[in-house]
């Protein structure tokens, strides 16, 4: 089991599958789709994940692909649920330095009150068909 310190373990708690996750929250913001290149494009937002105000969190999501649209019904200050995967990359500069990055990849995102009706799905969404190809600068 993974434990995230300062989030409760109801809003974040690990669910079945290899590094899938559900949390829920409040839509803080909704950022555009950016194309990355010819066949991948991405879209960010962050939910507010409160453990009653003392320490709350703002978590950047990421979207994908045709998921990019899933986000179009909703808005800032929406609650929602999110199943998601934990994603990361190494990366070197051409100076020869390595970084590591992390992203949480959204499988399904729901209004709060249809999670409770329908539940989630627990099938991990394709893989784009290649990874994006960053140059010479990281990839934020």
């Amino acid at each position: 089991m993974i434990v995230f310190s300062g989030v409760r373990a109801d809003s974040f708690r690990s669910m079945v599958g290899s590094m899938g996750f559900k949390t829920n929250g409040k839509i803080y913001a909704i950022f555009d789709t950016e194309q990355k290149t010819e066949r991948f494009r991405k879209r960010d937002f962050v939910l507010e994940i409160s453990d009653g105000g003392r320490f709350d969190q703002y978590v950047s999501f990421q979207v994908t692909g045709d998921r990019c649209e899933s986000l179009d019904g909703f808005s800032k200050g929406d609650e929602v649920d999110v199943e998601f995967s934990l994603r990361g990359r190494e990366w070197t500069s051409p100076s020869g330095d390595v970084r590591y990055f992390n992203s949480l990849d959204v499988w399904t995102i729901q209004a709060a009150s249809q999670s409770a009706e329908g539940g989630f799905s627990n099938e991990e969404p394709p893989m784009p068909d290649e990874p994006p190809r960053f140059g010479e600068e990281p990839p934020f």
